[in-house]
C-alpha cells in the first residue's frame, strides 16, 4: 500500500540559512529513490532532479559506499533498507517496537484481524511494526510502506492528539511536500476523534475495509503513534467494530504505560 510521490527537485536555499549543496543533493536522491517504485539510473536520476550527471555521480558512489543505495539491473540503483534499520535502532522507536509487539499480537488472536502501528514521517505515515491475521485469509498491511497522512486512519488519529505547534508544522509540511490544500473539514475530523479516543472509518484506499485505529502517547502526552486493525467481516466473526474499539483502546493505553507515556488531560 505504498503511495507513489512526486518527488519535487530542492528550492534555493533561503538567503538566512546556511547551504549546505553536496548534503542537500545526496538528500535529494535518496528523497527521489524513496518515492519510486523501482530502480532508476544514472541519467534517470540526474533528469528527475534537473542536475548533471558529473553532479550526480559522486552522490552515488557515496551513498553506495555507505549502504544506503545499491546497484540492480545493470547500471541503475535503489534504495537498500539501512535507513530502514536505522529508524528501527533508534532508542524510542526500538522501545515502541519492543514494548508493542506483544501487545500486537495478542490483540490479533483476540480478534482475528491483522494489527500495525503507523508514525507519521514528514508528510506520510510509515509502517513500524505489523502482527498478521491468525487466520488462513486476511487483509494486512506491509511493514515499512507509506501512505500520505490524509489518506490513513492512523494519520488522523495522531494529528488529532497533536500539541497547535507540532500539528501545525505537521501540516505544513504535508501542504509543502503533496501541494494540496489541507481537507476544509480537518478541524471538525480532528475534534470528532479526540472526542472519540479514536478512529472507526472505511479505509481510505481499499474497499470493504474499516479501520479501527487509536493512539499511542509518549511523555508528553503527544501521540507518537497509532495502532491500527484494518478490519474485514468475516462470516463467522466473534468480533464486531464496537468491542474491536475496546479491545484496541486497552492495548494502547498498555503500550503508553509500558514506554512511559502519559494520557492528555480533557
Amino acid at each position: 500500500m505504498a503511495s507513489r510521490k512526486t518527488v519535487k527537485t530542492a528550492s534555493k536555499p533561503a538567503k538566512n540559512t546556511y547551504a549546505t549543496p553536496a548534503l542537500e543533493k545526496g538528500l535529494d536522491v535518496i528523497e527521489l529513490l524513496a518515492h519510486h517504485p523501482g530502480a532508476l539510473s544514472k541519467s534517470a536520476i540526474s533528469r528527475h532532479l534537473n542536475r548533471t550527471v558529473s553532479e550526480i555521480f559522486r552522490m552515488l558512489v557515496c551513498l553506495e559506499k555507505r549502504g544506503y543505495i545499491a546497484q540492480t539491473d545493470g547500471d541503475c540503483y535503489a534504495l537498500t533498507l539501512k535507513l530502514f534499520s536505522l529508524v528501527q535502532e533508534h532508542p524510542p522507536t526500538e522501545r515502541l517496537i519492543t514494548e508493542a509487539l506483544p501487545v500486537i499480537h495478542r490483540v490479533t488472536q483476540q480478534m482475528d484481524q491483522s494489527c500495525h502501528i503507523g508514525i507519521i514521517e514528514g508528510a506520510q505515515v510509515t509502517i513500524l511494526a505489523q502482527v498478521n491475521a491468525p487466520t488462513p485469509v486476511g487483509f494486512y498491511v506491509k511493514l515499512g510502506s507509506t501512505v500520505d497522512l490524509m489518506e490513513a486512519a492512523s494519520g488522523y488519529v495522531i494529528l488529532a492528539h497533536l500539541g497547535d505547534e507540532e500539528l501545525e508544522r505537521t501540516l505544513t509540511e504535508w501542504k509543502s511536500t503533496t501541494g494540496k490544500k489541507v481537507p476544509e473539514d480537518l478541524k471538525k475530523h480532528l475534534s470528532r476523534i479526540r472526542r472519540q479516543g479514536h478512529e472507526t472509518q472505511p479505509s481510505y484506499l481499499v474497499r470493504g475495509v474499516v479501520n479501527i485505529s487509536c493512539p499511542i502517547f509518549d511523555e508528553r502526552a503527544s501521540a507518537i503513534g497509532a495502532l491500527t486493525v484494518p478490519y474485514i467481516q468475516y462470516n463467522e466473526s466473534k468480533i464486531g467494530l464496537a468491542e474491536g474499539s475496546k479491545i484496541l483502546k486497552q492495548a494502547c493505553l498498555e503500550i503508553t504505560h509500558a514506554i512511559g507515556g502519559r494520557l492528555p488531560v480533557n
